[in-house]
């Protein structure tokens, strides 16, 4: 499916639902949608059970009908390893993934640990993205779980919605940063000096940076709108990719 998501093209679902783990998920906009798809005539089969982890063999074909190459966002509503998916259902994903060579799939996850567990068994695909979300400083861990896969083609961070200042976070063997701010009435408030300091960080290690928005709380720290707060920081866009070369 199409998807407004800046730094991807499409989303694909082979999984949906999660349950919350940390402090990131207090606003979470995936269950807030996936109980709206609940009652709509066109989704309301597949999300029939609302936000719980839920496999959906059905969707595993979806990659196939595309033609052009896309980056595709895997499990957009939910988290593809939670620990109530089972292990057999993400090799059916893998293989989906290893047979769509011209697509890049990007797997994000707050479940860092069994990502890493799962792939000590399998070698990640060339076209396969590999992230993990860290919102805050006491979820360094993460990262280094994500170190540990070996042959990632690209492994990235979604420090979104930033929650907390980063400081002297290691971008060791880290190729992309992704950040921005909460949106939404109950948005929690963020620090322009923490943002400054990710892509400060980021940056320093000569890896790419992308600041999606500002989210409810602007630049100037007043909280409106998140298309008023737009997107820029410092007075310019952050839109790296991995790979990007024209921002040295």
């Amino acid at each position: 499916m199409a998807t407004k998501i800046q730094w991807t093209q499409e989303t694909w679902n082979p999984t949906t639902g999660c349950s919350k783990l940390s402090e990131a998920c207090q606003n979470c906009y995936a269950e807030t949608m996936a109980r709206r798809l609940q009652k709509m005539p066109g989704s309301k089969e597949k999300y029939k059970n609302g936000f719980l982890p839920t496999e959906h063999p059905d969707s595993l074909g979806e990659p196939y009908k595309w033609k052009t190459p896309r980056m595709v966002f895997v499990t957009s509503m939910g988290d593809l390893f939670h620990e109530a998916i089972s292990d057999r259902f993400l090799e059916r994903v893998l293989m989906v993934i290893q047979d769509n060579p011209q697509h890049t799939f990007q797997l994000l996850t707050k479940r860092s640990e069994r990502m890493a567990s799962f792939f000590s068994k399998f070698t990640p695909p060339e076209n396969a993205w590999l992230g993990v979300t860290c919102e805050s400083a006491g979820h360094y861990d993460r990262i280094d779980h994500l170190r540990t896969i070996k042959k990632a083609a690209v492994r990235f961070l979604s420090c979104e919605p930033l929650l907390g200042n980063m400081p002297d976070i290691n971008l060791d063997r880290i190729d992309w940063v992704i950040t921005g701010g909460e949106s939404g009435v109950r948005a929690r408030h963020t620090d322009h000096h923490w943002f400054r300091s990710l892509r400060d960080a980021t940056l320093a290690a000569h890896k790419a940076f992308f600041f999606k928005q500002w989210g409810a709380w602007g630049e100037d720290g007043v909280k409106r709108g998140k298309e008023a707060n737009g997107a820029l920081l410092d007075g310019r866009e952050w839109k790296m990719m991995p790979g990007d070369k024209d921002f040295w």
